[in-house]
C-alpha cells in the first residue's frame, strides 16, 4: 500500500513539474521598438512569486524612449531556478526593447 501511495505521489509531483509552462506578458507602447536595442533585467520574488524582493524599474530601463515594448516572462531558466530552489526563489525576466 505504501509503495502504491509513493508511486502516485511521485507521479503527481512529476506531472506538476513537467506540465508547468513559461508565461509571457508583452505591452507595446507607441509605435513599438524602432532600434531593437534590448535591456534585460531579472525580477526577484520569494515564496512561489508571492513576495517581491527586488523588481526592476521599467521606467529606468525605458529611459527617454517614446516607442518601446516591455516583455515580462517566466523563462525556462527562471523556471529551472525556481524548481531547484523548490519555489522559495522564483525569478522572472523583464525585457525592454526600444
Amino acid at each position: 500500500m505504501i509503495k502504491k501511495a509513493t508511486q502516485i505521489t511521485l507521479s503527481m509531483l512529476a506531472a506538476a513539474m513537467l506540465l508547468t509552462s513559461c508565461y509571457s506578458y508583452t505591452a507595446v507602447v507607441g509605435k513599438g521598438p524602432q532600434t531593437n536595442q534590448a535591456v534585460k533585467k531579472w525580477n526577484h520574488y520569494v515564496v512561489y512569486g508571492l513576495a517581491p524582493v527586488g523588481v526592476s524599474d521599467s521606467k529606468e530601463l525605458i529611459g527617454d524612449a517614446k516607442d518601446y515594448t516591455i516583455n515580462v516572462q517566466h523563462s525556462f531558466v527562471n523556471g529551472l531556478v525556481a524548481a531547484l530552489t523548490l519555489g522559495i526563489y522564483t525569478p522572472t525576466t523583464t525585457t525592454v526593447t526600444k
